[in-house]
C-alpha cells in the first residue's frame, strides 16, 4: 500500500495579520480600560498625579484618570487610625493584650523637673487629614510624627516633678503634648491630626522597690495628717457646741433673773404706792403676810 501525501492547510499572510491587529487592538482596549478605571474604597481618598505633579483628589467610588501612566493615583486611608507606640510594643491586641518593654529604654527613659528619672510609655493615635498635604510636603511622615512626639513628651516630662507625672498632671501632661505636637506637625503641613496618650508612668526598676517605700511613707503621712484633721475638726466641734450652749445657758439664766428682779421691783412699787394711800391697812396686810 503506497503512502498517501500529507497535505498542509497554509493561512493565507493577510488572515494572520487580521488577527494580530485585532488581538493588539483587544489588549491595547483592555489595557486603556484597566488603567482609566479605578475604585476608591469608602475609606479612601484618591490623589491624582499627572506626571507626578498634583491634580486633584477623588473621593469615594468609580473614578477616572488619563491612561497609560500618563496619571496615576494613590490612595490615601483617610478614615484609618494609625499608632505609635514609645516604650512599648503591641505583641497581640485584645481583650488580654501584650505588651514589650525591653529593649525600648531609650525612649522610654525620662528627666523630670525634680531630676528625677521616670520610666514613660505612651502612645499617639493619628489620622490623615489631608491627603494632598500628607504625600506632597514631608517625605517621611512617620518619622516626623515620632520625632515631634517624643520631642513635645520629654519637654512636658521635663517641666513636671516625678510625683506630678505619677499623678497630678497626667491629664494636663497629655493636653499639653497633644496641642504642641498638633502646633508642631501643621507647621511642617504634615496633614495628620493627633491624639496622645499616657500608657503608663513607673520609676525605673533600679530604683522602684526604694521610690516604692519613699511612696508608701509619703501615703501614711498624708493619712495621718487626714486622721490628726478629722481628730482636730471633731475637737473643736464639740467644744464650739459646749461654748454655744453654756452661753444659750448663762443668757437664759440672765434673762431669768432680771425677770425675777423686774418683778420684784414692781410688786414693791404697787406696795408702796398701796402704802402712800393707805399706810395703816397696808402696814397691817404686810405684818399678817
Amino acid at each position: 500500500m503506497a503512502n498517501e501525501p500529507i497535505y498542509y492547510q497554509t493561512i493565507p499572510p493577510r488572515m494572520i495579520a487580521k488577527y494580530a491587529t485585532v488581538a493588539v487592538v483587544v489588549m491595547v482596549v483592555l489595557s486603556l480600560l484597566t488603567t482609566t478605571f479605578y475604585q476608591v474604597n469608602t475609606d479612601e481618598k484618591g490623589v491624582v498625579q499627572r506626571f507626578g505633579k498634583f491634580v486633584r483628589v477623588e473621593d469615594a467610588g468609580l473614578c477616572l484618570k488619563i491612561p497609560m501612566g500618563i496619571e496615576t493615583v494613590k490612595k490615601i486611608p483617610v478614615t484609618r487610625v494609625f499608632i505609635e507606640e514609645f516604650g512599648f510594643r503591641t505583641l497581640k491586641a485584645g481583650i488580654e493584650s501584650k505588651f514589650r518593654t525591653k529593649g525600648y529604654e531609650s525612649e522610654s527613659l525620662m528627666l523630670c523637673g525634680d531630676l528625677s528619672v521616670a520610666d514613660v510609655s505612651w502612645s499617639v493615635k493619628y489620622k490623615i487629614a489631608k491627603p494632598k498635604d500628607y504625600i506632597f510636603n514631608v517625605r517621611n511622615p512617620q518619622k516626623i510624627i515620632r520625632d515631634a512626639a517624643e520631642s513635645v513628651m520629654r519637654s512636658a516630662i521635663g517641666d513636671s516633678s516625678v510625683d506630678e507625672v505619677l499623678s497630678e498632671r497626667r491629664s494636663e501632661i497629655n493636653n499639653e503634648a497633644k496641642e504642641n505636637m498638633q502646633r508642631i506637625l501643621d507647621s511642617y503641613g504634615t496633614g495628620v491630626i493627633v491624639e496622645v496618650t499616657l500608657q503608663e508612668v513607673t520609676p525605673p526598676s533600679a530604683v522602684k522597690s526604694a521610690f516604692n517605700e519613699v511612696n508608701i511613707a509619703q501615703q501614711d503621712k498624708e493619712r495621718l495628717k487626714k486622721e490628726a484633721e478629722k481628730e482636730y475638726n471633731t475637737v473643736v466641734f464639740k467644744a464650739d457646741g459646749q461654748a454655744k450652749q453654756m452661753k444659750q445657758q448663762a443668757q437664759a439664766y440672765a434673762v431669768e433673773r432680771v425677770n425675777e428682779a423686774s418683778g420684784d421691783a414692781n410688786r414693791f412699787t404697787q406696795i408702796w404706792q398701796e402704802y402712800s394711800q393707805s399706810k395703816d391697812v397696808t402696814r397691817r396686810r404686810l405684818y399678817l403676810e
